[in-house]
């Protein structure tokens, strides 16, 4: 595999092999980006079944933090870690102290958090290596999902705003896929301002949780995307802004806290030429790296809150330069964080020496 290509193409900074033989442990860390500051993203556990898989899902997971940071006006950069294992299975307490020491070995230019398959117990054994962790039980940021569900239901709103020329949610048809801790807890706050939701889930249970505590139409998982909705909101996996969906959609705005919801670029293209107004998502589901790297600053609850709320307002700014120039949304959102990473990087160059034989550290 040829990896000093693969990080050439997208500009990737640093990757780091980590392996320790006694805890089995085989990690790789990706920093993206450090422009805006230190890399702060999650470790994720997954049973990847190759390397390679394992190295082009951390490429890409460093990168799209990088954006995602960006966007939220957040100081920090992107970066992303990777344990190869089965997270039911394969963890240990000795695993996660040696990737806690190579996270130190960093030296802060990367600092981690939880993501899939870690968890705060995960978190705790990482932070009795190195303090360049967040999320741990002694952080004070606790469950993210409400604060997660706190951002989608703000970008929502915008998106509303966009579409409708009204941020009121109150009659709107919602269809939610996926009622997990996220999506529950974005439903909480839609019920209470009045829409109407209709939900589907894989797991029963959590649809009838929430015909029972919303009053919400359930339907058929594959049925979603052709109900008679204002709002679409994809709340579980990726990918489901696709070819065959979007000729069933009826939905003026899609706005959920899946990640990767297109399909393929081509498909944000889709809905801009649709006149449909697309929330990429790693700018409304910024929520919850909002909250972690709230920790940075000794974590403030009502502080943090602010900052997740603003959401709003970062999702305005896409949809109007969206508007003025023509593109998708989710390249407007691209454009956002770029041109605040060059800025900057434009700032800080007068400061850099003029004599390239002259290195300063």
């Amino acid at each position: 595999m040829a990896i000093f290509k693969m990080m050439e193409q997208d500009d990737y900074e640093q990757v780091i092999f980590c392996y320790e033989k006694s805890s089995n442990l085989k990690a790789i860390i990706a920093i993206h980006d450090t422009t805006l500051g230190p890399a702060l993203g999650g470790t994720r556990m997954w049973n990847y079944t190759s390397e390679e898989e394992a190295l082009e899902d951390v490429l890409r997971l460093a990168k799209g933090m990088t954006y995602k940071n960006a966007a939220a006006g957040l100081n920090i950069g992107g970066g992303k870690a990777v344990i190869i294992g089965d997270p039911s299975k394969d963890k240990s307490e000795s695993m996660f102290r040696a990737f806690g020491r190579y996270v130190e070995s960093l030296n802060g230019r990367y600092i981690t958090a939880e993501d899939v398959g870690t968890t705060e117990q995960d978190m705790d054994y990482i932070h009795m290596e190195t303090n360049y962790v967040c999320g741990t039980s002694s952080g004070g940021v606790g469950d993210p999902s409400p604060v997660t569900a706190l951002g989608i239901y703000k970008g929502m709103k915008a998106a509303a705003f966009a579409a409708f020329q009204s941020d009121s949610l109150q009659g709107k048809r919602i269809a939610v896929q996926g009622v997990g801790h996220v999506a529950y807890a974005l439903c909480t706050y839609l019920h209470e301002e009045g829409a109407q939701l209709i939900v589907t889930d894989i797991n029963e249970a959590q649809v009838e949780r929430a015909v029972k505590d919303f009053g919400a139409e359930a339907v058929a998982p594959e049925a979603i995307y052709d109900v008679d909705c204002d709002i679409y909101a994809p709340c579980a996996l990726g990918g489901t802004i696709n070819d065959d969906t979007i000729k069933r959609l009826k939905a003026k705005v899609i706005a959920g806290s899946a990640n990767n919801q297109l399909a393929e670029a081509r498909h944000g293209e889709i809905l801009h030429e649709k006149n449909i107004i697309y929330a990429p998502d790693y700018v409304i589901n910024s929520g919850g790296v909002i909250n972690v790297a709230d920790e940075l600053e000794g974590y403030d609850e009502k502080r943090a809150l602010n900052k997740v709320e603003n959401i709003y307002h970062v999702l305005t700014a896409v949809f109007e330069k969206s508007r003025k120039e023509d593109i998708p949304t989710y390249k407007a959102a691209n454009k956002i964080a770029e041109e605040r990473i060059e800025a900057v990087q434009k700032a800080r160059g007068q400061f850099l020496p003029k004599n390239k034989n002259i290195l300063s550290y």
